[in-house]
């Protein structure tokens, strides 16, 4: 296990980058602590893949250094880093039974016949494997090779890191959640530092104690899925957090008042003067309907997805999602939206910016 700190690293694919623009992952610097599990979460091509395989040494890095707890591999060797990576589509021997596949690592670094039988078959119970130990890797299907691939990653126990690239795109639906399921107890059992990347928010939440959000080259928030819910530092963050994601609306922010087209939105706390590009932020749980209060909307449509109703509502242009209970009665009058005040952040250039109380 190990912790891992990235100093002033960031990365170019082009051999002389002029700019920011020019750069897949821009500067980061960050320390992720020993035995922690975390996801890198974002949308395709914002760098994930990128800094993992950084990480893992597939690719040196344009500036910067990496530190396994405190000794530098930036220029290290994979094998070196002592990790165990699992990529997005499966990488097995076909001529090897599964049993041999699980195998491989352990025999690889020599230990001794008896402990490899017991953690293979740990392993295999696992992954749900058991009754094809003994079967050719050639000829299983894509999510069974992957599944191969998961435990051939997850055999070592005296690992620094297991880096995860999306395993579960081509995993079925419902073993995903066992496998997700099982390789969060892998991380309580072991304790081993964990970096899973991911564009699935649902499993980036439910695998990791903290959640790292990258758009377009950069982190712009490391936090709890409370912290990532309750206070997205970005509107990013807001808005590819949950769903419907977070309502984000231009306004002119005046003490702790928001002005939206002649109307005004309360807050719990105090702002002076903002630049830039303004916005309030507020989720679809914290909005309701009202007859008489809030901002005038027009109520495009109503969506019953079973647990609650999701209200597409319209603001002089400006979507607006509203969630509502599933008993909840909504009438054709009710074409007004509040905002719970304490729950409406302020964002000038898509970062969150604090109040005085």
């Amino acid at each position: 296990m190990a912790r891992i700190t990235l100093d002033n690293l960031a990365h170019s694919y082009m051999a002389k980058p002029g700019s920011e623009d020019d750069y897949a992952l821009k500067e980061l610097n960050h320390v992720w602590e020993d035995g922690a599990a975390y996801a890198l979460l974002g949308a395709s091509g914002c760098g994930k893949s990128t800094l993992l395989n950084i990480i893992s040494g597939l690719l040196q890095p344009s500036q910067g250094r990496i530190l396994f707890d405190d000794r530098d591999v930036t220029h290290a060797a994979t094998a070196e880093r002592n990790i165990a990576q699992v990529f997005q589509f499966p990488v097995v021997y076909d001529t090897m039974t599964v049993r041999d596949n699980l195998a491989f690592p352990l025999r690889n670094r020599g230990a001794k016949a008896e402990y490899v039988a017991q953690r293979v078959n740990e392993i295999a119970r696992m992954i749900g494997m058991e009754e094809m130990l003994n079967r050719k890797a050639r000829g299983l299907t894509a999510d069974a090779k992957q599944k191969i691939s998961l435990g051939r990653g997850m055999v070592r126990e005296d690992v620094s890191a297991l880096l995860f690239d999306e395993p579960l795109t081509v995993i079925d639906p419902h073993m995903k959640w066992e496998l997700r399921t099982q390789l969060k107890g892998l991380h309580n059992q072991f304790g081993h530092t964990m970096i899973y990347v991911t564009h699935d928010q649902t499993e980036a939440l439910t695998f990791a104690d903290k959640v790292v959000v990258m758009h377009d080259g950069r982190v712009v928030q490391i936090g709890t899925p409370e912290e990532l819910f309750e206070t997205p530092e970005h509107t990013f963050v807001g808005y590819f957090i949950g769903s419907p994601g977070m309502n984000v609306i231009p306004a002119r922010i005046e003490g702790n008042r928001a002005y939206v087209n002649g109307a005004f939105v309360e807050l719990a706390q105090g702002y002076g003067a903002l630049e830039g590009k303004v916005e309030i932020g507020v989720r679809p749980e914290y909005a309701r309907l009202s007859q008489t209060e809030g901002l005038p909307v027009n109520i495009r449509r109503i969506e019953d997805v079973g647990r609650h109703k999701i209200v597409r509502a319209d603001f002089f242009g400006t979507d607006i999602n509203i969630i509502a209970g599933e008993d909840d009665r909504i009438s054709a009058d009710m074409n007004r939206v509040s905002f719970d005040a304490a729950h409406v952040n302020v964002y000038a250039d898509d970062w969150r910016v604090k109040g005085a109380a």
